[in-house]
């Protein structure tokens, strides 16, 4: 075995060991007998095709996911206390391999990625709907801590039919005639910076951009009635189709720390 091919197996062990036993501890931190310089990395599961969309994944041939559906994310899907939102990889050029949960001789899609040190990343899998091929979207987490009593959440637009759209973050209930949007024209695959707010249960709205204060309650494409973000917790909001494609659109929430 090689050196790359070691290194690369000793880090991913504990993910390993959790899917196959699931009684771990929590993956934050790294192992301290590897050498080298290491990141974090996840996955999540955005493939609009029911076919194609229940996948395993492995990581530099490393058990990695298991049944993911729309949606799901690993590590976090892991049963409790396995449930670190990152798993520890090298820093380097990677490969995510997603096969077919029901045929694993059937491969979905090879994700390349390159991990960087000390850096947090997101690997997502879109695409699908109509035999579209799946394909990465990469984000790059930015985990810094919020100040006392303060929070962060920024939202990844993943939803081709929504087209660009205002997101307005309230307090629930909250008129939205009145409100100013805290994001607008957000195209698709657009990512936003965090935002810091303070410690709260908040109602995210998304509208198509531009749409006059008086028709946005009746133009909200993508509604988060209620999302509770503790102090010193970053979240990310994606913004997507619906499993399949196209309408309803729908939202879902990540815990980056």
């Amino acid at each position: 075995m090689t050196n790359y091919m070691m290194h690369s197996y000793r880090t991913l062990v504990p993910v390993a060991a959790c899917l196959m036993a699931l009684a771990c501890g929590t993956t934050d931190a790294a192992d301290p007998l590897v050498p080298g310089a290491q990141g974090r990395v996840r996955f999540v599961n955005v493939i609009t095709d029911t076919t194609r969309g229940r996948v395993n994944v492995t990581l530099e041939s490393v058990p990695f996911g298991v049944n993911l559906t729309y949606t799901q994310t690993t590590p976090a899907s892991l049963a409790a206390p396995n449930t670190a939102p990152y798993a520890a990889v090298l820093a380097g050029a990677r490969i995510m391999l997603l096969k077919r949960t029901a045929d694993t001789n059937a491969t979905v899609a090879s994700l390349a990625f390159t991990q960087g040190a000390n850096e947090d990343r997101t690997v997502y899998a879109i695409g699908g709907a109509a035999a579209t091929a799946v394909t990465a979207f990469q984000t790059v987490d930015t985990n810094a801590t919020p100040a006392a009593g303060q929070a962060r959440v920024r939202v990844v637009h993943l939803s081709p039919t929504a087209g660009n759209v205002d997101v307005f973050v309230t307090a629930p209930g909250a008129d939205l005639a009145a409100a100013t949007p805290r994001l607008t024209a957000v195209p698709y695959r657009g990512v936003s910076g965090y935002l810091t707010v303070p410690a709260g249960t908040y109602q995210i709205r998304v509208v198509p951009a531009g749409t006059a204060p008086a028709s946005r309650a009746g133009a909200v494409a993508i509604n988060v009635a209620s999302l509770a973000i503790p102090a010193l917790g970053n979240r990310t909001i994606v913004a997507a189709d619906n499993n399949v494609g196209g309408a309803p659109l729908r939202a879902f929430v990540l815990t980056d720390r």
